[in-house]
């Protein structure tokens, strides 16, 4: 990319599409924010350039521009805002209905038929207390690892907060920074900035002084300074964060699936209602008589009851309090989840592709061993300036501790590491250490058959999974004249050609102690393995063995992995140890895996793994890793531990598989009242229950289990198809529990009991199908809370013994409105109700056959 281009402000990316309402009003607030901070902005007081590039802002002028809010803070948060928390368990389709189902009871009905609204309220309630709480705890967790800025002021060098960088601030850029707003280069020494994630150009951008640094961008080689012409809201990433963390972006099965019902439930409620609340008018003698006669205040209870008993009002409370929870879990096992559903995602992982340095080892070097090929005078002390370097990377910072007198001479020129070049250079034009040195790569500053006898050592090192780095050098004389502050101008003029190692450098890393036995886990659960990194394949290959991994011959050599993705994958699917690999082989490897259908999880901790992170569908990052990495990842191992994996997968499996359970008991509860409003709306016949049993129904079959089930352990291995297997067993079972309350009802009304008239009669048939669902979904639950344990048991006992307490408790009785059938009646109740609970274990054990439902945790 040439310079001119570098110096363009790239395209945002649009992101104004399917936005909703609030995210739209949130940005033309911050369209006045920006037009405000730009009046701040043309009335601050003139800064001298020379004295700014020098020192930095100083105590009067930090303090004019706070007062002017001219602060890197943005209005969004990492999480929704306790007004978007309300507003999401408040708000809703179903709660509106609800809210005016109650209105109407309440203003027509009897007071104790608005039981359900009670619920409604608790649940709602439950929903903001609880995702409120979760909130809390990942701010906390978010801002006490929140990424720093280096910054000059007064000429002292700072960390400070991200949202405390001010407009003219100088920051102080280094290898692995993110950086944190809008900014122009004032110098650069070899500065390397990668705007992949903000522009999709993947190719790192050379920076020189005037060029600008946008917010977002990250740091690969070289280091600099520049100062802030753009701050908070003004910043080229700022929208771009926003709408990233404000929802979710991570695949969801389950988010997917839950929306996907409503809004089929959503939109069969409109018909069914009008057929309910026809069918319950002609009920009563018809639209005009029970106008006439004010049975259409019980025609409307009735019409209640049907609406109350279709809708699933707790399944999306449910399913976010479980994400919720899962993330406060792992929270205070230092795991920080940036998007709940990837709590759910790294469940259903099925590749993991893993970093070797800072991942499988500890990512901290130490020199081991040294061989000198050629003593060039000055090679010691020009080891000791790369560990010096403030840029040095862990590699070159080992130096230090071994090598102590740097060489007082001035470097002419530089070329820093990256991954993708895998050398640094540095020109001494004077003195003992004079000419080009390059540290890097054997190989590829070598070259492939220079030099065999360093080749050679290199090999034998890389073997014992050690890391071999090559000192080389040139003298002035050996480039054809070209003066050396020339030849490291820029990467591409830079050659390696004529370079004579000098000493062989061999570093070790120290294997992370719980590596094998978290990969043996991945193993274990049937998801494939892949490592990945840009150190020499042999010494991949072993430290994959110190680990346990399992696999033949040395190692891939990623230089030689084909730019196709098709074969790429094809390559993938025979390699699963690789070196050599460049930050867009990374992501490449990435994006070839997924188009062979896998779910991958990528692990990394470096600047060069950002992009693989960015694009993989769950990314994972150290918490010692750079800013802009752990920007990108889903989830942050804040103490760098690779153990907590298993305890994020566990958590996943347990949410996956509770709200599969969760989902089954309201969507037969929504089949069944579905199946009953159309058929008694097209038959006319009265609805057969008062909105305060269905309240038994819905609280002691569903909302109260259902809450404790969504918590409790659950290790069942994740299996795709959750919409499918939920449908697979709801519809079916929901079918079985009307035929069943259709049954009864049908009998009630064709014999009824001579000894009873009017509303008694009418109150023993609803008792009468109020006791068959309550014990069929009863049977329903106890199915679905299999293999039991002590809590699963002991919570099916408990809702029994609920049901025995409503039925032998008169005060129960009579609030509830139920009398006890007797004669014909109890004895079809009994009969039916038999009939339904065989039917329903038989539909389980039929699914279970099938793998359409688990007892296997």
């Amino acid at each position: 990319m040439n310079q001119s281009a570098a110096k363009q402000r790239p395209p945002r990316r649009d992101l104004t599409r399917n936005k909703p309402k609030s995210t739209l009003l949130a940005e033309r607030r911050e369209e006045h924010r920006r037009a405000a901070m730009a009046a701040a902005r043309a009335a601050l007081a003139p800064v001298d350039a020379v004295a700014l590039a020098e020192t930095g802002l100083d105590a009067g002028q930090l303090h004019e521009r706070r007062a002017a809010e001219l602060t890197n803070a943005v209005a969004h948060e990492s999480s929704r805002s306790i007004w978007a928390i309300v507003r999401a368990n408040v708000f809703t389709l179903f709660n509106t209905v609800l809210g005016c189902c109650l209105v109407l009871v309440l203003v027509v009905g009897d007071p104790r038929d608005a039981l359900f609204g009670f619920i409604v309220v608790a649940n709602a309630a439950i929903g903001v207390v609880q995702e409120y709480r979760a909130k809390r705890t990942l701010d906390k967790l978010a801002v006490l690892h929140a990424p720093r800025a280096r910054v000059l002021r007064d000429g002292v060098e700072s960390d400070i907060a991200v949202a405390e960088v001010v407009h003219d601030d100088v920051l102080l850029l280094r290898t692995g920074d993110q950086v944190p707003a809008d900014a122009t280069l004032l110098s650069s020494e070899a500065l390397e900035i990668d705007e992949s994630l903000l522009t999709g150009e993947s190719d790192p951008v050379s920076k020189a002084p005037g060029d600008a640094a946008l917010s977002g961008s990250a740091v690969v080689a070289g280091y600099g300074s520049a100062r802030v012409h753009a701050v908070g809201a003004e910043s080229y990433a700022s929208g771009l964060t926003a709408e990233a963390r404000r929802f979710s972006l991570v695949n969801s099965e389950i988010r997917n699936s839950i929306n996907r019902i409503i809004l089929y439930i959503a939109w069969a409620l409109i018909p069914i209602i009008v057929l309910v609340i026809n069918g319950q008018m002609s009920a009563h003698g018809g639209w005009a008589a029970a106008i006439a006669s004010g049975q259409w205040r019980i025609a409307v209870v009735s019409a209640v009851a049907s609406i109350v008993a279709m809708i699933p009002e707790g399944l999306v409370l449910l399913t976010s309090i479980s994400f919720g929870m899962a993330a406060v879990s792992l929270a205070r096992k230092q795991v920080l989840v940036q998007e709940l559903p990837a709590v759910e995602g790294l469940a259903r992982v099925d590749m993991v592709c893993l970093d070797k340095t800072g991942t499988l080892t500890e990512g901290r070097m130490e020199l081991a061993d040294t061989t000198v090929f050629t003593p060039v005078p000055g090679w010691e002390s020009v080891l000791a300036w790369q560990g010096a370097h403030p840029n040095a990377n862990a590699t070159a910072a080992a130096l230090s501790a071994s090598y102590t007198q740097a060489t007082a001479e001035l470097a002419t020129a530089e070329v820093h590491f990256s991954s993708a070049r895998k050398y640094s250079a540095v020109s001494f034009g004077h003195g003992p250490a004079a000419g080009d040195w390059v540290l890097g790569a054997p190989e590829v500053v070598l070259g492939a058959g220079a030099h065999p006898e360093a080749l050679a050592a290199s090999y034998d090192a890389a073997g014992k999974g050690l890391r071999a780095v090559i000192l080389a050098h040139r003298t002035v004389q050996e480039q054809a004249g070209k003066p050396s502050s020339e030849g490291l101008a820029a990467e591409e003029e830079f050659s390696l050609a004529g370079l004579a190692p000098v000493a062989l450098l061999v570093f070790r890393e120290r294997v992370r102690p719980d590596a094998g036995a978290t990969l043996a886990y991945f193993r274990e659960q049937g998801v494939e393995l892949k490592i990945i990194s840009g150190d020499n394949p042999r010494t991949v290959a072993a430290v994959a063995r110190d680990v346990g991994f399992i696999f033949d011959g040395d190692g891939y050599d990623a230089r030689e992995l084909p730019d196709d993705l098709e074969a790429l994958a094809d390559v993938l699917e025979r390699e699963s140890v690789l070196g050599r690999v460049t930050p867009e082989q990374k992501k490449s490897i990435v994006l070839a895996l997924q188009s062979r259908d896998h779910v991958v999880a990528m692990t990394g901790d470096g600047v060069n793994d950002a992009l693989a992170l960015k694009h993989a569908d769950i990314g994972i990052a150290m918490g010692s890793g750079a800013a802009a990495t752990k920007a990108v990842s889903r989830l942050v191992l804040l103490d760098g531990q690779f153990s907590h994996l298993p305890s994020v997968v566990a958590e996943g499996r347990r949410v996956i598989a509770n709200v599969e359970r969760v989902a089954n008991l309201f969507l037969t509860k929504t089949t069944y009242a579905i199946i009953i409003s159309v058929v008694i709306g097209v038959l006319m016949w009265r609805y057969p229950f008062l909105p305060r049993q269905l309240s038994i129904v819905s609280s002691m079959t569903i909302g109260i289990p259902a809450f404790f089930l969504a918590l409790l352990p659950n290790a069942r291995r994740y299996q795709p198809g959750f919409l499918r297997r939920t449908l697979m067993f709801a519809i079916p079972s929901g079918t079985i529990v009307a035929a069943c309350i259709m049954a009864v009802y049908a009998f009630a009304r064709a014999f009824p009991n001579p000894a009873l008239s009017g509303e008694l009669l009418i109150r023993e048939a609803q008792t009468a199908v109020t006791m068959t669902v309550l014990l069929v979904a009863l049977w329903v639950l106890g199915t679905l809370a299999r293999p039991f344990d002590k809590w699963r048991a002991l919570l099916v006992a408990a809702m029994v013994l609920g049901l025995v307490l409503v039925m032998a408790v008169p005060f129960a009785r009579k609030f509830f409105a139920l009398d006890i059938p007797s004669g014909g009646l109890l004895a079809a109740t009994i009969a039916v109700t038999a009939a339904g609970c065989i039917a329903i274990e038989l539909l389980y054990r039929f699914l279970k056959k099938r793998g359409a439902v688990s007892e296997r945790e």
